[in-house]
């Protein structure tokens, strides 16, 4: 991969420091420790030698950090993403640093909130910062890259966000992949993104892949069965729709796996969450069937 940034890997319990006494929090500290190590890490050395590694993936647009009610809330969207545990997190519309969302850098501020590793790829400049998409990872991020997707004139850029996690100690690594394709009614961008997608990141074929975002398009859509020739979709048994987020009408959110033999698809489900953004979020939960 080209540009390679190399983040050491922390220990944030944010999120349980929020809720819990103070005087109490020290004595979790040490008991978490004195059984796992590191909270990013727990869930793969728990594991006995039997059973399998599961990889729970989110995906979320989280329209620039507003909810549907006008408010701009990075703690309600952390308490979002928290509640169901995700390994793997890609986000669409996010902002860092503009004048819209007060100079904040939301994805520093969400690493933060949720104790997860965080990685930007920005699409654009806008009002005075950047535009584009996130990952948050439980795991040590090894590599990030950021692939320019092809646009038309006058269209917004967009992006696919890859980064390279190794799990645990257990030497595995995934290439997880956030991206948003193109939302104009004419499919051309988004046929070209997909197309391009496939032909940057298909050449990596020894590494276990997860794809996941907003792609602006339905299942029977063009764009959907150029990205289908490569990759597997982890809802195609329980399509539930995951726009717009009060009275969801269009599935346009994904995860996608490859290769399909490898993993096995354990629970996938749309979260009920009508306010903290436009879009609601994706949880697939993807077991490996070689852990070997």
């Amino acid at each position: 991969m080209g540009r390679v940034q190399r983040i050491p890997h922390r220990l944030t319990l944010a999120l349980l420091s929020r809720s819990l006494p103070l005087l109490l929090f020290p004595y979790l500290l040490l008991l978490l420790q004195a059984c796992s190590g590191n909270l990013g890490e727990g869930r793969i050395e728990g594991r006995g030698d039997d059973e399998p590694l599961v990889v729970r993936v989110l995906s979320y647009n989280i329209h620039h950090g507003e909810g549907v009610d006008g408010v701009f809330d990075l703690e309600r969207l952390a308490r979002v993403i928290m509640s169901v545990e995700p390994d793997l997190v890609a986000l669409q519309e996010v902002d860092r640093s503009t004048t819209r969302s007060s100079g904040v850098d939301q994805v520093a501020e969400l690493g933060r909130l949720t104790g997860l590793q965080a990685a930007f790829g920005k699409t654009m400049d806008f009002a005075g910062g950047g535009y584009g998409n996130a990952v948050l990872s439980r795991w040590p991020l090894l590599e990030i890259e950021n692939h320019i997707l092809p646009s038309g004139e006058g269209h917004e850029p967009r992006a696919a966000l890859a980064v390279r996690v190794e799990i645990g100690e257990s030497g595995r690594e995934i290439l997880f992949i956030g991206t948003h394709l193109d939302h104009t009614r004419d499919p051309a961008d988004r046929m070209a993104q997909a197309g391009r997608i496939n032909e940057l990141l298909l050449p990596d074929a020894g590494l276990l892949m997860i794809l996941a975002g907003d792609l602006n398009a339905i299942p029977e859509s063009e764009a959907i069965s150029v990205l289908l020739d490569a990759w597997t979709d982890a809802a195609v048994d329980d399509p539930e729709p995951t726009s717009p987020s009060d009275e969801p009408r269009r599935r346009i959110d994904y995860v996608l796996y490859r290769p399909a033999g490898l993993w096995r698809v354990v629970e996938v489900r749309v979260v009920e969450e009508k306010v903290a953004s436009d879009h609601r979020p994706l949880l697939a939960v993807l077991e490996l069937k070689d852990d070997r």
